[in-house]
C-alpha cells in the first residue's frame, strides 16, 4: 500500500495518490494532471479511479480531463449531480483498489454531496480517512457555500454537518489517520492547523468541533460564528467543477503567446484585459507599467486572484520574472482564471527599454515613518484582516483590509499623503497597486509592514491572542 500526499501551498490544498498491486485511486487532484499519469507510469501502475470529496469551490480539480486521459472513473457521493459522466455512488459503497477498499461515507454539511472516504488496507482494518472539506485538523469546512435551497439556512447545514461528524466519523477508531482537503491558510474553514496529517484520536482531543459533550446549539453558534463572507470566485469554481472546463493544455498554449511591448500595449487596451504584474513587491514598487495589478507569485498568488479580480473570465495579461510564465498560467488555471492572453517577452525590463511610461511606489522604512509620525500628524491605513488589526496595530490606525478594499476608496484622504501597510509588505503593496489603478496615488507604503513597525517607537496596541477573538 502506498499512500501520498501531494500538497500545494499557495492554495493549501491535498490532493492523495494511493496506490495498490498496480492499480491507483486520486483523491481531488488539481487541474493540471500530468503529474499524476507521470507517477502512474513510474509506478508502473493504472489509474482506475477517481474520487471527488466534493464540488469545490476554492480550486478546478482534475477530475474531467484525468478521466478523459486514463479512463479512470470519477466518483462522487450521494446527492451530485455532474453534468459528465460519473459514478454517484451510495452511502457505503465500496471500491476495490488492488488489495485496498475504499467505502463511500456520506458526510453532508459542507455542502450536501459532501463525502468521506474511508480507506480499509489489506486486511480490512480501518487505515484512514480522506476527509474533504467535511473534517480539517483543529476545525471543520464552512457550512455557507453549499448551493442549497431557498430553505436551506447555513445553520441547518451546520446541524447536518454537525450530525455527520458524529454519526459516520466520530465512531471510527482513534488510531485512523485523517487525510483533509485544505489546511492553514485556506478560506474554506476559519480554525485550521498548519499540519497536513493527524490522527483521528488527537483530532477529538483538540479539535473543537468535536467535542464528546457538544450539542448542536453549540456546534452551530460555533461553527457559523466569525465566517468572514468567501471570495466571490468561489462558485464559479464550483460551476467548473461541476459542468466541466476546457483542457488546461488548451489554457496553457493560449496563454504561452509572448508579446513585444507594443502588441503587449495593443492588446491590453483593445481587449479590456488586466495587467497583472507576478514578479516580487520589490521590484513592481521600483517600476511597473502604469495601473497594472500586482499579485506576486511568491506569496498566496491564486487565492488574492480570486478574490480581487473575481471574474473567472477576465482576460489577463501578465508580466512575470523570465522562466515563470507557465508557473503564471497554472497557478491561475487552478482557480479557474483561463482568460490569460498572452505576457510580456522580455518581461519589465522590455518595456522600460522603450519610450513607455512607467510608474513606480513610494515606499520607506519604518524608521523613517517613524520619525515623520513623530513630527507631523498623518493617518495610518492597515490592510490586513480584521483579526490581526484587533490582535495588535498601531494605535489610531484605521483598518481597510485588502480582501474589501474596494469598499473602502472612500476611506482614504484625497488630499494629503497617508501610509498604508500590511504584515510583511506583500499585501500593502497589492493594496498600492489597486489605488493605483482607481487614481489614488497620494501614499506610502511602508516596507517590512506591521513586523518592522514593531521595531521602532511607533506606539502600537496591547496584544490580544488571535485564539481568544
Amino acid at each position: 500500500m502506498k499512500i501520498e500526499q501531494i500538497y500545494t501551498g499557495c492554495l493549501a490544498q491535498g490532493t492523495y495518490y494511493i496506490e495498490s498491486e498496480g492499480e491507483v485511486a486520486i483523491i481531488d487532484p488539481l487541474r493540471e494532471v500530468d503529474p499524476y499519469i507521470k507517477k502512474a507510469t513510474d509506478d508502473n501502475a493504472k489509474i482506475k479511479y477517481i474520487f471527488e470529496t466534493h464540488f469545490h469551490a476554492d480550486f478546478v480539480s482534475g477530475h474531467v480531463t484525468l478521466a478523459k486521459e486514463t479512463g479512470a472513473q470519477i466518483i462522487y457521493g450521494p446527492n451530485a449531480n455532474p453534468s459528465f459522466e460519473a459514478i454517484i455512488a451510495v452511502d457505503g459503497q465500496e471500491f476495490k483498489v488492488g488489495a485496498l477498499t475504499i467505502v463511500v461515507l456520506h458526510t453532508p454539511g459542507h455542502t450536501m454531496e459532501s463525502s468521506t472516504y474511508l480507506l480499509k488496507d489489506e486486511k480490512g482494518k480501518d487505515h484512514a480517512i480522506f476527509s474533504g472539506d467535511t473534517l480539517f485538523l483543529g476545525d471543520v469546512g464552512r457550512p455557507d457555500l453549499a448551493q442549497k435551497a431557498a430553505d436551506m439556512t447555513q445553520e441547518d447545514l451546520a446541524g447536518i454537518l454537525f450530525d455527520s461528524l458524529r454519526t459516520k466519523i466520530m465512531p471510527l477508531a482513534d488510531d485512523v489517520i485523517v487525510y483533509p482537503a485544505h489546511g492553514a491558510g485556506s478560506a474554506c474553514g476559519k480554525n485550521m492547523m498548519k499540519e497536513t496529517v493527524d490522527t483521528l484520536g488527537n483530532q477529538k482531543k483538540m479539535n473543537y468541533a468535536l467535542r464528546a459533550d457538544m450539542t448542536k446549539d453549540e456546534f452551530t453558534k460555533e461553527v457559523t460564528e466569525g465566517l468572514l463572507p468567501p471570495p466571490k470566485y468561489f462558485p464559479l469554481n464550483v460551476k467548473m467543477n461541476k459542468e466541466g472546463y476546457e483542457d488546461f493544455n488548451e489554457v496553457l498554449e493560449r496563454g504561452a503567446t509572448a508579446m513585444s511591448p507594443d502588441d503587449f500595449e495593443k492588446a491590453a487596451n483593445e481587449t479590456g484585459a488586466i495587467v497583472l504584474d507576478v514578479r516580487h513587491q520589490n521590484d513592481f514598487v521600483k517600476g511597473h507599467i502604469p495601473r497594472s495589478i500586482f499579485i506576486g507569485l511568491n506569496g498566496d498568488f491564486a487565492p488574492w486572484v480570486g478574490a480581487l479580480i473575481a471574474d473567472v473570465e477576465q482576460p489577463l495579461l501578465l508580466v512575470t520574472p523570465e522562466g515563470k510564465e507557465e508557473e503564471a498560467i497554472t497557478r491561475l488555471s487552478r482557480v479557474g482564471f483561463d482568460g490569460t492572453i498572452g505576457f510580456l517577452k522580455g518581461g519589465f525590463e522590455a518595456w522600460k527599454n522603450t519610450s513607455k511610461e512607467v510608474d513606480t511606489i513610494t515606499s520607506i522604512t519604518a524608521k523613517e515613518v517613524s520619525d515623520v509620525l513623530s513630527n507631523e500628524a498623518h493617518e495610518v491605513f492597515d490592510v490586513r484582516k480584521e483579526s490581526e488589526y484587533i490582535s495588535e496595530h498601531v494605535i489610531n490606525a484605521k483598518n481597510t483590509p485588502l480582501s474589501d478594499l474596494n469598499n473602502y476608496l472612500d476611506a482614504y484622504p484625497e488630499k494629503g499623503t497617508f501610509y498604508m501597510h500590511c504584515a510583511g509588505g506583500y499585501r500593502s503593496v497589492i493594496a498600492a497597486s489597486i489605488l493605483k489603478s482607481r487614481g489614488i496615488h497620494n501614499f506610502v507604503d511602508i516596507a517590512g509592514g506591521f513586523g518592522a513597525i514593531k521595531e521602532t517607537p511607533i506606539k502600537v496596541s496591547n496584544y490580544v491572542c488571535p485564539s481568544t477573538l
